[in-house]
Formats: C-alpha cells, sequence, structure tokens
C-alpha cells in the first residue's frame, strides 16, 4: 500500500489531475494512479487570458472548441473577470483575475498562451507566463505589443477609427488568425442551468402555442446610442401581437422601470429581473430574439437562437451570426462610430423603424419552421 501511494506513482500529467484533492476517477471509481486504466496524459496545454466584458468572454469560446476538437486530452486555463459565464464542463480551469488565481497561472509552465485583450494588466501577465508559444498581444518597452502580424491589424483597428471601418473580418476569424488558426465556424460555449431552464418552460405555456420573441430593450450603459426609442418598442409589440406571436420583454435592473412601462401600456408579458444563470435559461425559452448589440447579443448567438440584431455605431462586419440572424441598420448611416453620444438633431435609431423589424422576424419564423 505504501509503494502505492508515493508521490512517485503519482500522474501528474493527467487530464483528471486535481492537485489538491481527489481526481473523479478516484472519487467515483476508486482508481489509483500506479494501474489506473483511464489515465489520460495531458496532449497540449493551453492558457486563455480574455478578462474583458461578460459577451466578449462568450464569444472568445469558440477557441476552446477548437483546441478541444484537435488536441486530444487538451487542458484548458482561462483567467478572467468574468468565471461565472464560462462553461465549466468545457474549460479545465475558471480562475478569477486575482493575485492568488494570477500567481498560480504565473508558476505554471504552459504549450500556448493567448492573450485577446489589450487592457495593460493583461499583455503584462502574458509577457510575464512560461509558455512555449505565445498569441495576442503582449508588454514591450512600457507599452502593448503586437506578437504577430494579425495581431498588429488587430491593434491597429483598436487605435484608428478610419482602419476598424475598413475591417471586413468577423470577431472571431480575427482571433482566430491571431492564433495562426483558420476559423472554420467554431461556435459558442454556454452552459444553461437544467433546473431554471425548465422553471422557465412555464414561458410556453403562458404562450399557448405562439411563437415567443425575447425583446431585449436595453444596450447597455456604456453606449447609450444604441437605443431603440420606446414608441418603437411600443408598435413592435403590438404588431406581433396582432400577428398572434407572444413577445416576452427581457432585460436586466438597468431596463426594469422601462420593460414595467412596455408592459402596462401593451400588456406583454414581462418576467422580472433575475440573475445572469437565470436570465440565460429564461432567453433559451425564446423563440427568436431581438436585441441591439449586447450581452444579449452573445448569449442568443450562444444558444443558437435566432436573432434580429440592430447595429448602428458598430462595424457590422464584427458580428458572426452563424447564418442564423440577420443585421438592422439604419437607413440613414450613423455619424458616431462607437460613439457614446449622438452626433445628430435626429437620432439615427429612429430610422430603424418597427415595420422593417417586424418583416425580419417574420422571414426568421419561416426559415426556422421551414416555410
Amino acid at each position: 500500500m505504501k509503494e502505492i501511494l508515493s508521490p512517485k506513482t503519482v500522474k501528474y500529467d493527467c487530464l483528471y489531475f486535481k492537485g489538491e484533492y481527489p481526481c473523479e476517477p478516484n472519487k467515483k471509481r476508486g482508481k489509483i494512479c500506479k494501474d489506473c486504466d483511464e489515465y489520460a496524459p495531458i496532449s497540449k496545454k493551453v492558457l486563455i487570458i480574455k478578462l474583458g466584458a461578460l459577451g466578449d468572454v462568450i464569444r472568445t469560446t469558440p477557441l476552446v472548441v477548437y483546441f478541444k476538437e484537435n488536441y486530444i486530452n487538451c487542458h484548458i486555463t482561462w483567467i478572467t473577470k468574468s468565471p461565472e459565464i464560462l462553461p465549466k464542463h468545457e474549460i479545465n480551469e475558471i480562475f478569477p483575475f486575482q493575485y492568488p488565481e494570477v500567481s498560480v497561472v504565473l508558476n505554471n509552465k504552459f504549450d500556448i498562451a493567448i492573450n485577446l485583450d489589450k487592457d495593460k494588466e493583461a499583455c503584462i501577465l502574458l509577457n510575464q507566463v512560461n509558455a512555449d508559444v505565445k498569441y495576442g498581444f503582449s508588454w514591450q518597452d512600457g507599452h502593448i505589443f503586437a506578437l504577430n502580424k494579425s495581431a498588429e491589424e488587430k491593434l491597429l483597428t483598436g487605435l484608428f477609427d478610419e482602419y476598424s471601418k475598413q475591417n471586413t473580418k468577423s470577431y472571431q476569424e480575427e482571433i482566430f488568425e491571431m492564433c495562426n488558426l483558420c476559423f472554420n465556424n467554431e461556435k459558442f460555449l454556454l452552459d444553461v442551468n437544467t433546473s431554471y431552464l425548465e422553471k422557465w418552460n412555464t414561458i410556453k405555456d403562458k404562450a399557448d402555442g405562439k411563437v415567443i420573441i425575447g425583446l431585449n430593450t436595453g444596450c447597455g450603459k456604456r453606449w447609450l446610442t444604441r437605443l431603440w426609442p420606446d414608441a418603437y418598442w411600443i408598435d413592435l409589440i403590438k404588431m406581433l401581437q396582432k400577428k398572434n406571436f407572444y413577445p416576452v420583454l427581457l432585460g436586466g435592473k438597468d431596463e426594469d422601470c422601462m420593460n414595467l412601462k412596455y408592459s402596462s401600456i401593451t400588456g406583454a408579458f414581462y418576467p422580472g429581473t433575475f440573475s445572469l444563470e437565470e436570465f440565460i435559461a429564461l432567453s433559451a425559452n425564446c423563440d427568436i430574439i431581438v436585441s441591439a448589440v449586447s450581452m444579449m447579443m452573445h448569449i442568443a448567438i450562444a444558444l443558437g437562437k435566432p436573432l434580429v440584431l440592430f447595429n448602428n455605431i458598430f462595424n457590422k462586419n464584427e458580428f458572426e451570426l452563424y447564418d442564423n440572424g440577420t443585421i438592422i441598420e439604419p437607413e440613414s448611416g450613423c455619424d458616431c462610430f462607437y460613439g457614446t453620444f449622438c452626433k445628430r438633431e435626429r437620432h439615427c435609431m429612429n430610422d430603424i423603424f418597427p415595420e422593417i423589424v417586424f418583416e425580419e422576424i417574420i422571414k426568421l419564423d419561416n426559415k426556422r419552421s421551414g416555410k
């Protein structure tokens, strides 16, 4: 027994090795390293640094799909400020961006390390990480440093609006190229809480067979130039109700008053505000989603929901909808690229008319139902 339990017999390079507590084969099936038939030697250790906003983290998960599909027993570590949004069953280690976890990362060795953020702290972290190959943005001479040609292009799109407007690639194409990879429509990853999913299955009872249209009315606080007019939401809801659709108002605390008003005027169902985990499950029970560019957009794409997307201030080429949605922009264009304040007397979002949005919803519904 002493020989079996010797540290020399521990398979530290096994995919199941957890370090400070029993691995799954031991805990569930009583396996011991020395003669374990489930030993899975790690083929590739990958570190992904993506600190940013929830939506940015979600739309970076196709990289996980690629590495898992192309490297058997690939071990992935992800460090982020939004650990709650990452799928725990797909990523081996998910670390919050805090000192204890950063110290663990800095005392590990990786085959591949990737940083896709231009934040100083993310670049400095990649510079300090021990890895055979590094991709993305690092730190040199007191400033951000692009590690290859594709990273240089991505850096320039962030620094110069003129260059960014010329971009024809989706975000996924860009980040894959930064890693010397080819994007092949790898999908987003997102966990859905099954208990909450079942709870909000009751929406289908309320809809009584009608197609459920999730209306995400907000856009966050950073770029309020993306907001669609109140009157347009109300008109769209009435159009949907008249054609026997079942609109459901979605949003967070910032949209609560607005959604209560829309519900009061139209009678549309508004379930309220919830935790992120429950909000995802609620959204999963919708058939089609309507949203501005926001976290909801990324959630809808991850859930595989047909999406009607409002866009005005961003380059639409950035958004990969996987042939499952449509992007509507103001016919008059937009004068405030990535702008927080509208330069016009008449806001360009007034030129995305409810009738146009309604027509696109009809098209997506016909497509999803095979008409």
